[in-house]
């Protein structure tokens, strides 16, 4: 089985703009994102999946300079993003991260395509929808290839083209989906990038965490705020802010 990771990533952001190539130590936060994911055993391929249009030829200038591959299509038709993506690539299934999470995982990473591969026949996997135990920022998502064909052919709506994952995570007797779930509840921990606030909040964990070469992980992030608490106090206003209600209210458009 094929399974490529593909990173979400636009410029057009809402509450945010430009976040994705914002600098975290000297470098872009797309660039720690996929940097991330190299370490994640079980991806075959990271790619940059990037919306069109000259707001977004950072990103594309980005995915090549560093030669990262990249498929760039439709900015709020993410289903036909996702499945255009699959099939450039050949994948037959795909792992979703998001832009704005330059705290992913790798071990996390392994640890749903494993879950999915083994559970074999899935159509939709995460550890964020429909139940979140993990940190917020730490979503990983996992569609096989199968599935994103029928999405793409079947959904219908500017809403449900935007917000491909609600097709899913909403629609168990549609799809064949499951919730990795965390032992201990961490779903109050917000480590995502909407804000500004947010933005200095992962400045701060990667000033304390980073070295080059290396690659820190979920527990040394919460060994050092538990060692230093007053670090998650700079976004914790931001705390229970949940996009998906936001994009269902009409306020926002997605990442």
């Amino acid at each position: 089985m094929r399974v490529i990771a593909i990173v979400q990533a636009r410029m057009n952001s809402t509450r945010l703009i430009n976040k994705v190539m914002r600098d975290i130590v000297g470098k872009p936060m797309l660039w720690h994102i996929v940097n991330r994911l190299q370490h994640a055993k079980t991806v075959e391929e990271i790619v940059i999946s990037a919306a069109s249009g000259r707001v977004n030829k950072p990103i594309i200038d980005f995915a090549e300079e560093n030669h990262i591959p990249y498929y760039a299509g439709s900015e709020l038709d993410l289903i036909d993003r996702w499945y255009q993506t699959a099939i450039k690539f050949k994948a037959d299934a795909i792992v979703r991260v998001t832009g704005d999470c330059p705290l992913v995982d790798p071990i996390l990473t392994d640890a749903l395509i494993d879950y999915y591969i083994k559970n074999q026949p899935l159509d939709f996997v995460s550890n964020s929808r429909p139940k979140a135990s993990y940190p917020h920022g730490l979503d990983v998502e996992s569609y096989s290839f199968s599935a994103l064909k029928r999405a793409w052919n079947e959904v219908e709506g500017d809403f449900l083209r935007e917000w491909g994952s609600v097709n899913f995570f909403e629609h168990p007797e549609t799809y064949r989906i499951a919730n990795l779930s965390h032992s201990k509840d961490l779903s109050n921990l917000r480590w995502v990038v909407d804000y500004e606030d947010d933005l200095e909040f992962v400045r701060e964990i990667y000033r304390n965490l980073y070295k080059e070469g290396e690659v820190f992980l979920m527990e040394d992030i919460l060994k050092l705020l538990e060692r230093n608490p007053q670090i998650a106090q700079i976004n914790k206003k931001h705390v229970g802010d949940d996009t998906y209600r936001l994009l269902k209210g009409g306020k926002l458009n997605v990442y």
